[in-house]
């Protein structure tokens, strides 16, 4: 297993490299510690001879080169260093190819309008990065996990590779699983559907961990996901983002994005 970790070097993407070390160290998987360099605004206003360029990025690779090693030294693991110069996301998806990575670890941004309006960087590779992302809140360690809460519209639904994902990433932290089916209205599926039918797919690709059903109807699905981390006390909470075609998405956003800012605690997106 290979894990991507993204930083910038700020306080939030510093935290989160602090978690993926750990998962790393958990899984036993390799690290690979990835930047992407951006120019100083002052620097790309001026012009620069060659040599004073490369001396910027060698800088900056160093640095990078020089936390891998203190991560790999800290954890015992194998950390690789990356850093490019050019788009994020377009090297983010090269790397993840490159070095098969099957998480992706990624700083959680504080909530604010702007971000309700726009999204942030971590909302945009949950909509574009096609392997799971991990998202860590500003100031969130690691702790022993203990809940996770797997919010979903139906379990009918739920893919069984998302079940798989779901019940491994249990056993790994040794952790309980609530299954919190939120729905917003009743349709003709789950109207002609008993529980028992609804969970039966679920429950077969579940056995071995501990888990459990909770059913809510709500049209204030966000909110009510919240409450429900303070309710059982969760430690991660696990969606699948739902794509939208070009025009549901002037009116819709998906809810693991619309999540994936000002949340306590860490988020896993699991692509469908």
């Amino acid at each position: 297993m290979t894990i991507v970790a993204c930083t910038d070097f700020s306080e939030i993407a510093e935290n989160s490299v602090n978690y993926a070390g750990i998962i790393a160290k958990i899984t036993g998987s390799k690290l690979i510690l990835y930047h992407s360099y951006t120019l100083p605004l002052h620097v790309s206003n001026t012009i620069l001879p060659v040599t004073s360029f490369e001396k910027l990025i060698n800088n900056t690779y160093h640095k990078l080169e020089k936390r891998a090693q203190s991560l790999s030294k800290l954890h015992d693991i194998e950390v690789v260093a990356e850093c490019s110069f050019s788009g994020f996301e377009d090297q983010l998806a090269f790397l993840i190819k490159k070095y098969r990575a099957t998480l992706l670890v990624m700083g959680m941004a504080r909530k604010s309008l702007e971000q309700d309006l726009l999204g942030n960087t971590t909302s945009s590779v949950i909509k574009n990065i096609k392997i799971p992302v991990f998202a860590v809140p500003g100031g969130v360690e690691f702790n022993e996990v203990k809940k996770i809460l797997f919010a979903c519209d139906t379990p009918l639904l739920v893919p069984p590779s998302i079940l798989k994902r779901i019940k491994k990433t249990a056993q790994n932290l040794g952790a309980e699983v609530e299954i919190l089916s939120i729905e917003e209205e009743l349709n003709e599926l789950e109207a002609n559907t008993t529980p028992n039918e609804s969970f039966n797919n679920t429950d077969t690709y579940l056995e071995g961990i501990n888990y459990y059903y909770k059913n809510v109807r709500s049209n204030t699905v966000i909110e009510t996901i919240k409450k429900e981390i303070q309710n059982i006390q969760a430690d991660i909470l696990i969606m699948m983002p739902r794509q939208y075609g070009f025009w549901e998405a002037l009116v819709h956003r998906s809810k693991t994005r619309v999540m994936a800012s000002g949340l306590s605690i860490p988020l896993l997106s699991l692509p469908v």
